[in-house]
C-alpha cells in the first residue's frame, strides 16, 4: 500500500502550487497592460497617420494650384510686357513721322503726324514740345524720356510679375509643408510597424523594447506634427 504524504510535505506543495499561481497572474498582468499600451498607442497613431496623410494632401492641393496661379500670372505678365513693347514701338514711329515732317517743314504732315499719335504719348509729346527742344539745349532727348511717358501695358506686366512672384513663393512653402506632413506620415507608420509585431513577440523584453521604441518616434512624430501649420481651408 503507497504511503501518502506528510502533512508537512503537503503543505510545501500547497505553498509552491500558490507562488507559481501569484507568478503566473503576475505575468497575465503584465501581458494586460502591454496589450493596453500597445491598443492606446496604435489608436493613437492611426488618428494622427490619419491627419497627416489628410493634411498632405491639402496642402499638396493648395501647392498646386497656388503654383498654377503663379504659372497664369507669368503668362499675363509675358503678354502685357509684348503689347508694351509694341506700342512703345508704335509711339516710336509716330515720333519719326512727326519729326521727318518737322524737319522737311511740312505742316501738314506735323499735324496729322501729332493726330495719329497714341493720346498718352500725345500728352509726353506736349510736355516735351513745352521745354522748346529746338532752342533747349537742357530738353530731354524726346517725349519717351519725360515723366508724363507712360505705358498702361508696363505697369500691368509689373504687377502681375509681382503676383507671380508671390504666388510662387506661396506655392513652394506649401510644397515644402506638404513634405514634411509626409515624413510625419512615415514616422507615424514606423511606429505602427514596431507596436502592430511587437504582440507576436512571447519575451517580454523584445516586447517591452519594441513598444518603447515606437514610444520615442511617436513623441518625435509629434512635435513635428506641432510645428506645422494645419491645413488649409
Amino acid at each position: 500500500m503507497p504511503e501518502g504524504l506528510s502533512p508537512g510535505e503537503v503543505g510545501k506543495e500547497i505553498a509552491e502550487h500558490r507562488r507559481h499561481a501569484a507568478a503566473r497572474n503576475g505575468h497575465d498582468r503584465h501581458d494586460r497592460w502591454l496589450s493596453i499600451v500597445e491598443a492606446l498607442l496604435l489608436s493613437l497613431v492611426a488618428v494622427l497617420a490619419a491627419y497627416s496623410g489628410y493634411a498632405a494632401a491639402k496642402w499638396g492641393t493648395e501647392s498646386s494650384v497656388t503654383l498654377a496661379k503663379a504659372s497664369a500670372e507669368r503668362t499675363k505678365a509675358n503678354r502685357a510686357d509684348t503689347e508694351a513693347i509694341v506700342t512703345r514701338t508704335l509711339d516710336s514711329a509716330s515720333f519719326n513721322a512727326w519729326f521727318t515732317a518737322s524737319t522737311a517743314g511740312n505742316a501738314n504732315d506735323e499735324r496729322l503726324a501729332e493726330k495719329r499719335m497714341r493720346p498718352g504719348y500725345r500728352l509726353a509729346f506736349n510736355a516735351w514740345m513745352a521745354t522748346d527742344p529746338a532752342h533747349n539745349p537742357n530738353a530731354p532727348p524726346g517725349p519717351a524720356y519725360m515723366p508724363q511717358y507712360v505705358i498702361p501695358q508696363d505697369a500691368a506686366a509689373k504687377a502681375h510679375d509681382a503676383r507671380a512672384d508671390a504666388a510662387f513663393a506661396k506655392g513652394t512653402k506649401a510644397g515644402q509643408t506638404a513634405d514634411k506632413y509626409i515624413r510625419a506620415t512615415v514616422f507615424l507608420a514606423t511606429v505602427l510597424f514596431l507596436v502592430g509585431i511587437s504582440g507576436h513577440f512571447r519575451i517580454r523584453q523584445a516586447r517591452m523594447g519594441l513598444i518603447a521604441a515606437g514610444g520615442l518616434l511617436l513623441a518625435f512624430a509629434v512635435i513635428q506634427l506641432l510645428g506645422l501649420p494645419g491645413p488649409p481651408a
